[in-house]
């Protein structure tokens, strides 16, 4: 449907105005030859003006020779001769274009290995069944009752974590969550992120307005020392940090926690935290918070597959009255027929079987690349870190060429690098020479042709 600000008009009528944006999208080639145009009352209602405007402008198209008009049929526009564009045409860059690698070390699998199509069609089918006209309604802003009630108890089950459905928030992906985060704490607070570390979550904050400081990571996350007089709120991954993979011990964690009960929040992002292939899972921070000063976030992109877009976090009791009275005017983002197939899959432990499964599988994915590295030509140049949990691992190598040389090199050969120092801020806190491996999708063949290339380069 054509949308036009009338209001916008200046001196003109309205017939006027409308006239001449229909000949501007025609001289443009917005509207195309042979194009139908709306009726007369579908536009007028759609603009919100009177029919006779429509009519006027239509006419006056019509007698410059700009639209035909066919009688029953409507109004069509004319074959004319369009405006050349003018000025040079934008040719994206490499990086903007589509690649084809012969092996991407960085960019591995995104999560959506081993999907439970079938399973996953039956609910949604029995859902639709079961619902019907309900899914059509809104939900409440923080998601359906449903889906909090089956996260609370997976939640208790799987992480240690006692909250109520109420303190669930459901939303579409963790970077809309963070946007709530700020605005519900404040964006004159200062916020702390790990260096290295997750990138969009410092751009969310500081395109809300919010200053961010970069704390560093050793091999135990974030330093008790980092958290200087002034900071507010700390964003950390203390389950298995991105990307370097740490995990922040319980001696730490009680010190973050006492710095937090002197006013300051944690978010406790736990992205990828399904994924231990030793021991059990590490308890999350947010289970042995007395205070009430841990904000839980984490999604299923991972787990399940990105393209779903559902995320989740878990308020402090204490935030939950401000969250209502500050955000609740929000419509919650995720569609109710996922929202509710995902309540049955959890509900019906599901999610539990998927997760078992995948955990084998990504075990015996993460083996087969292993043992291809170690038998490659690179083998003997490299050694690999924290491949005990999560869907990517560390490969350190001994080189010396820099860390932007070496990717350059290995980018004209077709395989794509990625290095923790792409993802510092500050000067010296990423180890160099240290190769990032997402492995989920990584076939080990390909992978056996890039690392002989990598390994001619060292």
């Amino acid at each position: 449907m054509l949308t036009y600000d009338l209001e916008a008009r200046g001196p003109l009528a309205r017939y006027d105005y409308l006239y001449q944006c229909i000949k501007e999208d025609i001289l443009s080639g917005r509207l195309r030859a042979g194009e139908k145009l709306p009726s007369k009352r579908a536009l007028a209602a759609h603009l919100d003006t009177a029919v006779v405007t429509v009519e006027t402008a239509y006419a006056q198209l019509t007698a410059e020779g700009w639209l035909q008009a066919e009688e029953r049929r409507g109004y069509f526009v004319s074959a004319v001769e369009v405006r050349p564009q003018t000025g040079e045409v934008s040719v994206p860059s490499e990086e903007e274009q589509e690649r084809s690698w012969l092996l991407d070390l960085g960019g591995g699998g995104g999560g959506t290995e081993g999907f439970p199509f079938s399973l996953w069609a039956k609910l949604t089918r029995r859902v639709l069944t079961e619902r019907g006209e309900a899914l059509l309604r809104a939900l409440p802003h923080s998601g359906a009752p449903e889906l909090r009630r089956a996260l609370a108890r997976h939640l208790y089950t799987f992480r240690g974590i006692q909250a109520r459905p109420e303190q669930i928030v459901v939303g579409a992906g963790t970077e809309y969550l963070y946007n709530l985060i700020v605005q519900l704490l404040g964006r004159e607070k200062v916020y702390g992120l790990e260096d290295p570390g997750y990138a969009k979550a410092e751009r969310v904050y500081r395109l809300n307005g919010a200053r961010c400081l970069s704390l560093p990571v050793d091999s135990q996350g974030v330093p008790l020392e980092a958290l200087e007089e002034g900071l507010d709120v700390l964003h950390i991954s203390p389950n298995h940090q991105f990307p370097t993979g740490v995990v922040t011990p319980i001696a730490r964690r009680q010190g973050m926690l006492r710095w937090a009960a002197g006013g300051g929040y944690i978010i406790e992002d736990d992205y990828d935290s399904e994924f231990r292939f030793t021991g059990r899972p590490i308890p999350a921070l947010q289970s042995i918070d007395r205070g009430e000063r841990v904000i839980y976030v984490n999604t299923f992109s991972r787990s399940l597959a990105p393209s779903l877009r559902i995320g989740y976090m878990v308020l402090p009791q204490t935030l939950v009255g401000a969250y209502r009275e500050k955000l609740g005017f929000y419509s919650c983002t995720v569609p109710a027929i996922e929202q509710y197939t995902l309540a049955a899959f959890l509900e019906e432990g599901r999610f539990d079987a998927h997760i078992s499964r995948m955990r084998t599988s990504y075990r015996s994915q993460r083996d087969a690349i292993l043992r291809t590295i170690r038998s490659s030509p690179l083998g003997g140049r490299c050694r690999v870190l924290r491949e005990e949990a999560g869907l990517h691992f560390l490969l350190e190598l001994d080189t010396g060429r820099g860390d932007g040389e070496l990717a350059r090199l290995a980018a004209e050969r077709g395989v794509r690098l990625s290095f923790l120092t792409d993802f510092q801020r500050a000067e010296g806190r990423a180890e160099p020479h240290t190769l990032i491996v997402s492995y989920p999708g990584l076939d080990p063949e390909q992978l056996s042709r890039g690392l002989e290339q990598v390994a001619g380069l060292l």
